[in-house]
């Protein structure tokens, strides 16, 4: 048995593969993803011990973490669905048709999602279980407060869903980060995990957990610099890594 989470890190890019209907500035454009690239958690997340499957591109280009269908997808509505048209200011970013939509699904979002769902399959084959892990980190800044209407930020935050995320999964996520002296909620400031749709809400053998980490703990302000808290960051995403992964395959019966 592979005792191996299945590590989802969405955001951590900055690569833009086609700048077709971008109507901002490079400079304009780097500056959107300072705020919304999850800065280094490829590499916050990565004990060497675990399956990552990562988005090899910007969430600016496509976001793999979004419906493909606008129309089930909420952010959609302040232009921040699978393929982004406005700012975080709201300004007018990028303008595309139908067809090029279609083709950066293809190239990009859809092969993405594909890697994911056969990571799945492949840790059900050898497991019998499969835990994956969504990887995000959120900048402790006016922008988060002001989108999420919210005043103070918690250090760190899970996101669950009823079928996929035990109850078991959950209590040991809030304990190991209190013990640890930090705050933590749940389905706040973001909610929800990723699930492949192939099984979602089909499969109790699929577990996940988001898990997002204030950028304050390891970033200097605003800047996407490494701050002196970086390395105790890291230490201590392992140590809740390796935590769950014992609770998944260690414990008798497991999850």
């Amino acid at each position: 048995m592979k005792k191996q989470l299945i590590l989802h890190i969405p955001h951590a890019d900055i690569t833009i593969p086609d700048k077709t209907g971008y109507l901002i500035s490079d400079e304009q454009l780097k500056n959107e993803q300072l705020v919304l690239t999850d800065w280094y958690t490829d590499e916050l997340y990565d004990t060497g011990k675990d399956v990552i499957v990562k988005a090899e591109f910007s969430r600016f280009f496509c976001d793999a973490e979004r419906f493909e269908d606008d129309s089930r997808e909420s952010m959609s509505k302040i232009g921040m669905g699978v393929l982004y048209t406005k700012t975080v200011n709201q300004d007018l970013m990028r303008e595309y048709d139908d067809e090029f939509k279609e083709r950066v699904l293809d190239a990009y979002y859809r092969p993405h999602h594909q890697r994911l769902t056969s990571a799945v399959a492949q840790q059900l084959d050898s497991g019998g279980k499969g835990l994956i892990v969504d990887c995000h980190s959120f900048p402790d800044n006016a922008f988060t407060r002001r989108l999420l209407k919210g005043d103070l930020m918690p250090d760190f935050s899970i996101g669950i869903d009823a079928y996929h995320t035990p109850q078991e999964l959950i209590d040991y996520s809030l304990n190991f980060f209190r013990e640890k002296g930090h705050s933590i909620t749940i389905d706040d400031p973001f909610s929800g995990t990723m699930v492949p749709m192939a099984y979602y809400k089909k499969d109790k053998r699929v577990s996940s957990i988001m898990l997002e980490i204030n950028r304050w703990l390891y970033l200097q302000g605003d800047t996407n610099l490494k701050s002196d808290g970086f390395e105790e960051t890291q230490r201590l995403v392992a140590g809740f890594l390796d935590g769950i992964r014992a609770l998944v395959y260690d414990l008798d019966g497991g999850m």
